[in-house]
């Protein structure tokens, strides 16, 4: 094998995923079940092919160069030069011959050097990516002529990589009955080493803290980690990764830690029990997570949308450019042309076949990507009042709801009085009859229990306020497709804004254009969810608002404008101006106008009517007094001034004009009004009436109107306040309040999150008292908490949906929506006032997650297919290249023989690293398959 074939079967084997054999999960455990095949086809049949296309090209100059010599002796003999005897011609087209051919091998050479070139430049760590080149016109990007083009990097790729596991990865070990967990724990970076930030072809590695990087409590053991680039030799020990291995001075540095320390020696055999492949036979289940951890982390960022396209449109560019030059057309030697199209018809037919075959890998990975998934489990948070009495034994019986209950409202306090029942372990009926706010959650029963409780539950759907889904986002908006299509009346999310602190997965040197195509896909999947009049309301500050408003840009959304949210606390001590502010950048369906509820309505309407109960009427010294009050009141708005006029009822009203924003043509709008008094016609505007003549009547009948001293006057309308006139929303909003302060009350820590005051006034100008709002990056889940205050205040039936894939979703998400459906107002974790909850329904499910479907893959050839492949190499050739993955996953993906026993239906599920068989809801799946609204369940 050449030099140059060695090298390109090296890249070929990388792209393939076949270096990384000691990963068994997820698509290199595909990869590794026809190991054996992809290889013979990598080493024998590409070289075969190579071979067949350039042979009829490559000179065989043997019996020439044999005929030169016979010449040339012969010549000699007679002692006549060759140019002067009658063979000459003969000799000069051997001799032409042999100058214009080329040698098999060095065609080979060439190809292969072609070929690894070109498909050098896309493979990075298991994407296909467009590397940066320091060359001009290396690649093409697509353009139909648009008058601003944007494109990014992975502009036509899914984004794929989600946290879950980035941060703190655990993995539990059983030694001889003893349990240990270990935890790989991510700290951030205290500051920039030698001004070292991540730049050009810096890479990011996972780097073991220097000192104090174990620690042990109980028989949990942490090793610490930071993520960033190598700034120090010291940097390059503590590195876990050395080029495409494991580094083993890191490794020996964790074992000696773990071993030579009485604190820790406890974990030495949890850490070096045996995990050995067939590579590495004394792998460790230490260093077997830790491969896992920086392979699930490191690699597989993307999926392309339409590799085969991609890579093709790029290899006819790179002929074109780079292997095909016309000066080497521009020659007479027909020999020498042929073979040099012959080389190039060799690079395109091997880099198709090769591109086919990736393509194959690539669109099937995009086919799970896009799967639909399961829901794997289904719950219901459930008030008290909500549930019928006859169910109450059953709860009050459950020691595990009962415990829940105490961590969560604190009813262990509750002492009891003459009139409250006391506490009591277990719990008595008498007890839930009196506490209808509490929370209960059907985790803590049967499946029996929870399918008897929702059945007898009418209108389901319609009683559900909310629904929490914890899964990746993309695969929620996904599954929530046929369900929510063009229901939903306001999305507002708060994105990772893609700094060093947002816990950002980004492919390294691709740091913004990894977050455009996470944030393009799932906006353009949410559109479709939107009603006529949604809001989409994106919260970011400025590292990436630009980048974020022109993702916005190619969706089909109005433009509403950008909120400002001055925080009121600006960010001193750096460079530049001191941040206090950041943005929302707020799109819609359609034209809309943004209305905010105004309390200062409210203060307006009770100001007034205290001066006329003082006064015992309405007078001129009310008018005046409301009238200096208004211009000495600065939290009025300039909107809200105008209302500065009472009536002889009281009422406050404004003056506003009845002209038409544009000159009519019917001439029904220019019909004048008769003055009261003097019983003339009035003026009409210039540009005619904005209502018709049967309006306008209608208003003079209630009131509505206003005339001046006489006829020569426009009428004007006059507009009343009421408590529920809005104002319209201004591009700033100030609020210094910090989210936090909202988590550390309710006892539910969070290290940032958003104040939900701020989300009150947002979703509240965004919707009405019986609109849906979707969040998918849920967070602590303060857009559900805001949803509910706002249906507290106005007694609305907001609904809300709710998408979080982290850990926290059961930690920090559902325990707030369950404190603050329980009560508003919390300190120190503990409520501060009960029986004020609200009646509420929430659902909650937990999908499928694409590393489980690509961990259930089953792959399976039956023996009639491995008969008709084994009659044709060629019909073999183009299964393995184009067919395969499909046909042989099929019945793995939605096995049907599982449904004769549905609610048996298992799949493989790893959660908190752990895979266990597990039961999956068909009939919650099907219902989002087929968009039902659901009215009631029956118990099976």
């Amino acid at each position: 094998m050449s030099e140059k074939l060695q090298r390109f079967t090296k890249l070929l084997k990388e792209m393939f995923e076949l270096e990384k054999s000691d990963l068994d999960f997820g698509i290199y455990r595909i990869m590794n079940i026809r190991k054996n095949e992809i290889n013979n086809f990598i080493e024998n049949t590409l070289a075969g092919e190579v071979n067949s296309i350039l042979s009829k090209y490559a000179a065989d100059n043997s019996q020439g160069k044999k005929r030169m010599e016979e010449i040339e002796k012969q010549c000699e003999s007679v002692g006549v030069k060759v140019e002067d005897s009658k063979l000459k011609e003969e000799y000069a087209e051997y001799k032409a011959q042999a100058s214009s051919g080329t040698g098999a091998a060095e065609l080979e050479s060439d190809v292969y050097s072609a070929l690894y070139n070109f498909f050098s430049r896309y493979y990075d760590e298991g994407d296909f990516i467009s590397k940066r080149r320091y060359k001009e016109g290396v690649y093409a990007i697509p353009y139909e002529g648009e008058e601003v083009k944007l494109y990014w990097a992975n502009h036509d790729q899914y984004y794929i990589k989600t946290s879950e596991n980035f941060r703190d990865y655990s993995f539990k070990v059983d030694v001889q009955g003893e349990k240990y967990t270990i935890h790989f724990k991510l700290v951030d970076a205290n500051t920039e080493q030698n001004n070292n930030k991540e730049n050009g072809d810096k890479k990011r590695e996972f780097i073991l803290l220097d000192a104090n990087f174990l620690e042990a409590k109980d028989n949990e053991l942490t090793f610490k980690f930071e993520y960033r680039v190598v700034a120090n030799e010291n940097d390059d020990i503590n590195k876990l990764r050395d080029s495409s291995k494991l580094n083993k001075a890191a490794i020996d540095k964790m074992n000696k830690a773990v071993s030579g320390n009485l604190e820790f020696k406890r974990f030495l055999w949890a850490v070096n029990l045996p995990a050995p492949t067939e590579k590495n036979k004394t792998r460790t289940i230490l260093e077997k997570h830790l491969e896992t951890y920086v392979a699930k982390n490191t690699f597989d960022y993307f999926i392309h949308k339409d590799l085969s396209g991609f890579l093709n449109r790029e290899l006819d560019f790179y002929i074109k450019s780079e292997i095909m030059h016309l000066d080497d057309l521009d020659t007479d030697n027909d020999v020498k042309v042929n073979t040099y199209l012959g080389k190039v018809r060799a690079i395109k037919k091997v880099g198709r076949t090769i591109i086919a075959f990736l393509a194959q890998i690539e669109d099937f990975q995009k086919k799970l990507w896009l799967k639909k998934k399961f829901v794997v489990e289904t719950n219901w948070c459930i008030t008290l009042d909500k549930i019928d009495e006859s169910f109450y034994p059953e709860i009050a019986a459950n020691d595990d709801q009962r415990q829940e209950w105490v961590e969560l409202y604190a009813i262990d306090k509750i002492a009891g009085n003459l009139m409250e029942i006391a506490y009591s372990n277990p719990l008595s009926v008498e007890f839930l009859q009196q506490n209808k706010n509490l929370v209960l959650d059907t985790k803590h029963f049967t499946t029996e229990f929870k399918e008897r409780l929702v059945a007898g539950i009418d209108n389901l759907d319609e009683e559900t306020n909310g629904l929490l889904i914890h899964s990746e986002n993309f695969q929620s908006l996904n599954l929530l497709q046929e369900r929510y299509r063009e229901q939903v009346d306001c999305i507002h999310i708060d994105p990772p804004y893609n700094t060093d602190t947002s816990g950002f997965l980004y492919k390294n040197n691709y740091k913004h254009s990894s977050w455009m195509s996470m944030m393009y896909d799932r906006l353009i999947l949410s559109i479709s969810l939107m009603s006529d009049d949604a809001s989409f309301a994106c919260h970011i500050d400025e590292n990436e608002y630009e980048r974020l408003w022109n993702v916005f840009e190619e969706s089909a959304l109005f433009n509403v404008g950008t909120v400002v949210w001055d925080k009121r606390n600006p960010m001193t001590g750096g460079a530049g101006l001191a941040t206090q502010h950041e943005y929302v950048i707020w799109q819609s369906k359609n034209i809309i106008t943004l209305n905010l509820n105004s309390d200062n309505a409210k203060s307006m309407i009770e100001y007034v009517q205290g001066l006329i109960s003082k006064d015992g009427n309405v007078n001129e010294d009310v008018r005046r007094e409301y009238t200096n009050w208004i211009n000495q009141n600065f939290n009025l708005s300039g909107g809200e001034k105008a209302y500065r006029y009472i009536d002889d009822n009281g009422s406050i009203y404004q003056s506003v004009s009845l002209r038409a924003p544009e000159p009519r043509t019917d001439t029904k709008f220019f019909q004048p009004l008769i003055h009261p008094i003097t019983k003339r016609a009035c003026a009409v505007p210039p540009n005619g009436f904005s209502r018709t003549p049967e309006t306008l009547q209608d208003m003079i009948m209630k009131g509505e109107i206003l005339f001046g001293k006489d006829e020569t006057t426009q009428p004007r309308q006059k507009m009343f306040l009421t408590a529920d006139t809005k104002r319209q929303m201004t591009s700033v909003i100030q609020n210094g309040m910090k989210g936090k302060a909202d988590t550390d009350k309710l006892g539910v820590g969070f290290p940032y999150c958003h104040p939900v005051s701020l989300y009150e006034v947002l979703v509240g100008a965004a919707t009405d008292k019986t609109s849906t709002t979707l969040d998918y990056f849920a967070g602590s889940g303060t857009t559900g908490h805001a949803v509910i205050n706002l249906n507290r205040e106005d007694g609305g039936n907001r609904k809300y949906i709710l998408v979080e894939m982290g850990n926290y979703f059961n930690t920090v998400t559902k325990p707030r929506m369950k404190k603050v459906i329980y009560a508003k107002d919390w300190k120190d974790g503990k409520p501060q006032n009960r029986h004020v909850g609200v009646s509420h329904i929430f659902k909650y499910i937990r999908l499928e997650s694409y590393e489980d479907t690509l961990n259930n893959l089953e792959f399976s050839r039956t023996a009639e297919q491995e008969q008709q492949l084994s009659l044709s190499a060629n019909f073999f050739d183009e299964y393995l290249v184009s067919y395969m993955l499909d046909i042989e996953s099929r019945d793995s993906l939605l096995n049907l023989d599982r449904f004769k026993k549905p609610f048996d239906y298992k799949l493989k599920i790893t959660q908190n690293n752990e895979t266990k068989e597990t039961a999956i809801d068909l009939v919650e799946t099907f219902n989002y398959l087929l968009g039902l609204a659901v009215t009631g369940q029956r118990a099976t």
